[in-house]
């Protein structure tokens, strides 16, 4: 249980620094789109691993004897790119324009981008025979809970938070990915 909720906790970053960013942006946001905003996210962030657990599902017959690598492989490879995202002094700074979530289809487009790394975790899972409904509830609820506060934490201080955050998610999603390698190596 304690993996699940540091994977949610990881996942609900990237929508958690969208949501202080886009506070930090918009200080007026009213209630509704704050809701809304969160919503949005955790919805996305539940559905994705549903998505990703039954694509898993159906091709797990063909994996079974090197899924723990794939499940490594995966979480490694988002984890890194979260890293590699917070840490690179090229990567393009968000302008209030594209983070404006009052805009429906500007808060659909990123709720589906801060989403994608939950579709492959839901693969992972199921590759690892661990059911998807519980962990995806967890996994939305976080990110609902966690965005609602970080509009409102946006509206009240600078953009410093968001680069930690990703960092941290980044060192969670690996670290997770290597502790599944070693149960199954071990």
């Amino acid at each position: 249980m304690l993996s699940i909720i540091l994977i949610g906790f990881s996942l609900a970053f990237d929508a958690l620094a969208v949501s202080i960013s886009s506070g930090i942006c918009n200080r007026n946001l009213k209630t509704f789109y704050v809701v809304r905003g969160s919503f949005f996210f955790g919805a996305f962030q539940f559905i994705m691993p549903v998505i990703g657990w039954f694509l898993g599902k159906t091709f797990v017959v063909y994996i079974e004897a090197f899924d723990h690598w794939i499940a490594f492989a995966l979480l490694s490879f988002i984890g890194g790119k979260m890293l590699i995202g917070a840490i690179s002094k090229n990567k393009e700074k968000t302008t209030g324009k594209n983070i404006d979530i009052q805009n429906i289809g500007n808060l659909f487009i990123l709720a589906i981008a801060t989403s994608i790394d939950a579709l492959a975790v839901g693969l992972s899972f199921s590759m690892v025979n661990q059911d998807i409904w519980i962990p995806a509830l967890i996994i939305g609820s976080m990110t609902f809970v966690l965005c609602f506060f970080g509009f409102e934490f946006g509206k009240k201080i600078g953009l410093a938070f968001e680069n930690g955050s990703q960092i941290i998610g980044g060192l969670i999603l690996i670290g997770i990915g290597i502790k599944i390698l070693l149960e199954h190596i071990l």
